[in-house]
């Protein structure tokens, strides 16, 4: 019998150090897109790639749950933050980052 398990993939994860230096990286990589408005996409999938642009993390926070004010703000974490699954572009390299729990990860 022939398993199929299916075990999703661990990574690499990336943390760009602000949100322009990581769409700089995703256009140079060519996974990005403008329409004639001028307006950047980004394109997440295609048949040699899954992208998936978490951008900023926070963390905790307090919010009142009626009126959804914060009451005490998140931790921002340092970085713009991208999975990727795909071939590694040229000079991510030093992008990378092994956190312990990732804070999203591509199903199975």
């Amino acid at each position: 019998m022939t398993d199929t398990t299916l075990t999703p993939p661990t990574g690499p994860y990336f943390r760009f150090p602000d949100e322009a230096t990581g769409m700089a990286a995703l256009a140079e990589a060519g996974f990005t897109t403008v329409d004639e408005d001028g307006t950047v996409r980004i394109l997440t999938a295609s048949h040699t790639h899954a992208l998936d642009c978490i951008g900023t993390i926070t963390r905790g926070g307090e919010y009142d749950p009626v009126t959804g004010e914060v009451l005490v703000s998140p931790t921002v974490l340092d970085g713009w933050h991208v999975n990727l699954i795909g071939e590694l572009p040229e000079g991510w390299d030093t992008y990378v980052v092994e956190p312990a729990n990732p804070v999203r990860v591509f199903a199975a």
